[in-house]
């Protein structure tokens, strides 16, 4: 990866869900513009989370993290915003134990932080992933099905959990009336199993317990 090198930028619309170790899946078909399910998709995913010392990053509400295996494996910067969580990717750089943040990562948080940047979290996931389809085969968005082995780096705390995400895609509409019916519909789906909205916003958050 070239230090000028341009990231990929998507921005993510999603809700996040605990669920027990038990829970079984819910039922999509009455979900606003579905039409189908593709078969499941297993996803061997392991990502690294640095930050400076004193936390600089966290802070500021953005996540740096190297993330290997699943369609999306690269460097991933993370933003909060009001509109969504706004996501900045670059390619996969050569596998290390102990990742240091690429110059062109480096550059893109300039402005929150500055080098150097220590390891802070892995987290360990095995993800069963479910394309969510209209009539023309277009992806609506995707349901994950996450099992999740979480280390804090720096207290040596571990932890596990089962989460669910429903992410808007491509073929989603961009109104927000129909955003919000579409996970109005959702709510009601999980709710029908027994799982709960997440109880933390993010697996880094949560892993840090915060």
């Amino acid at each position: 990866m070239t230090a000028d090198a341009e990231p990929r930028r998507s921005i993510e619309v999603e809700r996040k869900y605990d669920a027990d170790d038990g829970t079984q899946l819910p039922d999509w078909s009455a979900l606003p513009g579905i039409a189908h399910a593709d078969e499941a998709e297993v996803r061997e995913l392991d990502a690294r989370y640095l930050d400076t010392a004193d936390g600089a990053l966290a802070r500021a509400r953005v996540a740096v993290r190297r993330r290997s295996g699943g369609p999306d494996a690269g460097w991933h910067v993370k933003v909060s915003a009001p509109d969504g969580r706004h996501e900045w990717q670059w390619p996969l750089d050569e596998d290390a134990e102990d990742p240091v943040v690429p110059a062109a990562v480096a550059a893109a948080i300039a402005q929150w932080a500055e080098p150097p940047f220590t390891p802070l979290a892995r987290v360990r996931n095995t993800r069963t992933a479910y394309a969510l389809r209209d009539t023309a085969g277009a992806l609506v968005a995707e349901f994950v099905d996450d099992r999740v082995r979480a280390r804090d780096e720096r207290s040596g705390r571990e932890s596990e959990w089962r989460e669910w995400e429903v992410e808007l895609g491509p073929a989603a509409p961009a109104d927000p009336a129909w955003q919000a019916a579409f996970f109005a519909a959702v709510d009601a789906a999980v709710a029908a199993v027994g799982a709960r909205p997440a109880a933390s916003d993010s697996k880094l958050a949560r892993t840090l317990a915060r």
